[in-house]
């Protein structure tokens, strides 16, 4: 199109085809650039282009499904926009690309397609005239008042003054939106409103064929109408408020800043107001303190002057009903029946006596003074005892409610004070979410496995931790997230710890220590007849009427297939036993003579004459049915055929005889987090330099109480009559001693093996053997003095449950044994050594040669 007064585009274009939508003139708009051809324009017109008459390129809608985009040149549309490329943008990832911000200038109709590769190039003819967008004023003379085209003009800017005038004009894009139907031609008006309300590309693609200014107005005055009548509809299901007779809009924002197209989005400030109001009312009635009240009637006041759309908004909004909802004067009512609380905790767990002593004190010294302070307890003690379990068993006794915290692994100090609210994603810590979770704020919190908390770049925990359990801060403790004080003194915590070796000093000190120890055989059996038994029986879906256990399956379960201090281990197993019965019940209960055992038989004395249930069928005798020999409602007994039949050979064995057999082997006491074990230590001697080996992955103290031991015999040997291999009186002389502490792959330290090591030597250096049934533990000095050690209930549990009858222990610790069951006291002799002399004579049948004040009974074995 030819014009000897208007500016003209040039006559040939490159061609930029769109998948992404219409651009229209008067319209800014992105277009991601992606393909071959494109990504040639770009390279090779943009970029390399000086004038401004080379950042003019053609954008043409590609009708074509981007997914079925070949290398040949679809057809074109024959109606395109010529554009201004205001900006290039290039980007690698995901994939190489660039993005471009143009300018809608005027149509152009394709005249001629001059060249296809790398990118299309046509010749173009222009359709509008660039002028009109330059002359506010002037109008056409096709648009005159009396015409038609003059109507059409006129309804479509009342239309356009309408739907403005429904949108709040505080908001910018609005107020500038407002402004642009003054200034802009009304011949404009139809290309820029097009672009900016819901329209589909296939209408926004009629606009763009439009190339009459009358056929325009008419395409495009009803989208316009369209969206006004929605968004009248939408005002009145949102029912806004009486007193205010505003509707509000949201514009999308960047509606009409240049480069990017907007849309309408419905808004409304009429329920806000309401919910607003509604969260005052419950700032006011969360009795919080007045300190909090007031920092939430000051996010209340920004929250009221803060438009919906602003991103703080959500944020203020989350942190007041955070605060609305905790438990500021929320509370359960203690249930101080001291009987009721016994008889509750005696029928949730046997056993554990300082436990339940300490919860009962606790309800007592509640019924003299109503305003005490939750006790902070910490339940240390090898896995599988039931610790977190009885947390949960005191917050039924006290009628509170019960909170887990699982702190293993924890390393970031903000799952325990929170986020500060200024970081993006901030949330509270554990304890106040926590509280938040129970509703009230004097529930049982457990602090499980807090031993086991780490440490990074985020902070200590464990340092977070000490304002939570410290009984006089915890009256205010903050959260970064609320920074607000909040009370936790009502708050009874527990904590649970396998040692307490890894918690730091400074937070062990502000918690009471509970040890809860391992369990005795007597006591296993009976908490699996009491609890485990009928808990696995109700898992697998089995009745006592289809299985029974008699005590003295669980007795072979607990010595020959479990070797712990808890019952974790012992659970499994009757789970295995109730997963082989119930195959057999699922199968019709067609259990043979042999794989079944009458109830009548459940009693010790009848269990070599029956089989309990068996892992196969055996052969009918004398063709006896199964039917016949075994009725379907017969329990099915478990006596040892079957209990090896389901779980296999023993993995444990009384091996202490056994491998006492030479010189030069004692057993040992030790402590570990898992509970006592007992440990064999071993001495051989060869032709040697004197040199003394040490073997078992041991720890720095246990080799020095290596070489107290060493040296304390070498110091003694005559008065022992210890000697060499060639008979000489130092027994290093001529001869390498090897000490091997057997598990090689188990690290191994602490000072309670001297006295065993001192044994182990004397019998290799005597050619005696060590009694099989003692075990000893203690520390030693150079002098010959046998000091305390720690665990000795472990210890003695562990020498217990492998058969041994006697145990060493040092005469300091005497006192300790009032905390081994009286059952466990009755088979085991306790010998109480003070020095070397009296261990020595208590390892040894006779006691050992040499020594001057042989050892008396009633001095040193106590029958406890």
């Amino acid at each position: 199109m030819s014009s000897n007064s208007g500016i003209q585009i040039p006559s040939r274009l490159p061609l930029l085809l769109t998948h992404e939508g219409v651009l229209l003139p008067g319209s800014t708009m992105r277009i991601s650039v992606e393909t071959a051809r494109n990504m040639h324009l770009v390279k090779n017109r943009l970029l390399k282009g000086t004038s401004l008459k080379s950042t003019i390129i053609g954008v043409i809608p590609n009708t074509r499904d981007p997914e079925y985009d070949t290398e040949d040149l679809p057809t074109l549309h024959s109606i395109g926009t010529a554009g201004l490329a205001v900006q290039v943008v290039g980007s690698n990832w995901p994939k190489p690309h660039y993005t471009l911000l143009i300018t809608g200038l005027c149509r152009f109709r394709v005249a001629q397609l001059l060249k296809e590769g790398p990118f299309p190039v046509a010749e173009v003819e222009q359709l509008d005239k660039l002028e009109q967008y330059t002359s506010p004023d002037e109008m056409s003379e096709a648009a005159g008042p009396d015409g038609e085209l003059g109507e059409l003009s006129q309804r479509f800017y009342q239309a356009a003054v309408q739907l403005v005038g429904m949108l709040d004009m505080s908001v910018p894009v609005v107020a500038k939106l407002r402004r642009l139907l003054d200034s802009l031609p009304r011949e404009t008006l139809p290309d820029v409103l097009a672009s900016m309300i819901h329209t589909s590309n296939k209408e926004k693609l009629q606009v763009l064929d439009a190339v009459s200014l009358e056929e325009r107005f008419k395409k495009t005055l009803p989208l316009l109408t369209r969206q006004i009548e929605g968004l009248k509809l939408l005002q009145k299901t949102r029912k806004p408020r009486l007193d205010d007779d505003k509707r509000v809009l949201a514009v999308r924002k960047g509606g009409v800043l240049p480069g990017r197209q907007f849309s309408l989005d419905e808004e409304g400030d009429d329920e806000d107001g309401d919910d607003t109001a509604v969260l005052e009312r419950k700032v006011k009635g969360a009795n919080m303190p007045e300190p909090a009240l007031r920092v939430c009637l000051k996010e209340l006041k920004r929250l009221k002057k803060m438009p919906q759309s602003m991103p703080e908004y959500a944020l203020t909004r989350n942190y007041l009903d955070l605060m609305v909802e905790l438990p500021w004067s929320k509370s359960t009512t203690d249930c101080l029946d001291i009987h009721a609380a016994r008889v509750l905790l005696d029928s949730d767990h046997y056993a554990m006596e300082k436990l339940k002593r300490r919860v009962l004190e606790y309800l007592a010294v509640r019924q003299l003074k109503s305003t005490l302070k939750g006790p902070i307890l910490c339940f240390v003690g090898p896995p599988g005892v039931g610790k977190t379990s009885v947390g949960r068993s005191i917050a039924r006794t006290l009628g509170r409610e019960f909170h887990r915290i699982a702190l293993g692994g924890v390393c970031d100090q903000s799952d325990i004070r929170g986020h500060r609210r200024t970081y993006v994603g901030s949330m509270p810590g554990r304890i106040i979410n926590g509280l938040k979770t129970v509703g009230v704020n004097n529930p049982v919190f457990l602090l499980d496995e807090v031993d086991k908390l780490g440490k990074s770049l985020q902070g200590d925990p464990a340092s977070a931790l000490l304002e939570v359990l410290d009984p006089e801060q915890n009256h205010s403790f903050t959260d970064h997230y609320l920074n607000v004080a909040f009370d936790l003194s009502q708050v009874l915590f527990i904590a649970t710890a396998n040692s307490t070796a890894t918690i730091p000093p400074a937070l062990l000190d502000r918690m009471e220590v509970l040890q809860v120890q391992g369990y005795t055989q007597e006591e296993k059996v009976e908490i699996a007849h009491r609890h485990l038994i009928p808990h696995q029986l109700e898992q697998h879906g089995l009745t006592p009427q289809q299985l029974q256990i008699p005590q003295d399956t669980t007795q072979d379960i607990i010595s020959k297939y479990t070797r712990e201090a808890g019952v974790r281990s012992l659970e499994r197993k009757i789970g295995a036993i109730c997963r082989a019965v119930a195959v057999k019940v699922a199968e019709g209960h067609n259990v043979t003579k042999s794989e079944a055992a009458p109830a009548e038989r459940s009693a010790p004395q009848g269990a070599e004459h029956g089989e309990g249930k068996r892992g196969r069928r055996a052969e009918e005798p004398d063709g006896v049915s199964a039917d016949m020999a075994a009725p379907p409602d017969m329990p099915i007994v478990i006596d040892h055929i079957a209990l090896k039949d389901i779980l296999g050979p023993h993995v444990f064995e009384m091996e202490v005889s056994e491998r006492l057999t030479l010189p030069g082997v004692a057993v040992g006491l030790a402590w570990t987090p898992l509970g006592g074990e007992i440990m064999f230590v071993e001495a051989s001697r060869m032709e040697g330099e004197g040199q003394l080996t040490l073997t078992g992955q041991l720890g720095d103290v246990m080799k020095e109480s290596a070489h107290l031991a060493m040296s304390w015999l070498r110091s003694n040997a005559k008065t022992y009559q210890l000697t060499n291999l060639v008979g000489g009186s130092d027994p290093l002389e001529g001869t390498d001693i090897h000490l091997h502490f057997p598990a090689g792959a188990v690290t191994k330290d602490g000072p309670s093996a001297g006295v065993t090591m001192v044994t182990v030597l004397a019998s290799l250096f005597s050619g005696r053997l060590v009694r099989s049934d003692v075990a000893m533990t203690g520390e030693i000095t150079l002098r010959g003095l046998v000091l305390p050690v720690g665990g000795i209930k472990d210890k003695v549990l562990a020498a217990h449950r492998a058969g041994v009858k006697c145990v060493i222990i040092p005469k300091r610790n005497e006192k300790d044994l009032e905390e081994i069951p009286a059952n466990v006291r009755k088979e085991l002799d306790f010998v109480t050594a003070s020095n070397l002399d009296e261990v020595l004579n208590a390892a040894f049948d006779g006691g050992f040669p040499g020594m001057s004040n042989p050892l008396t009974l009633p001095h040193i074995v106590s029958k406890l």
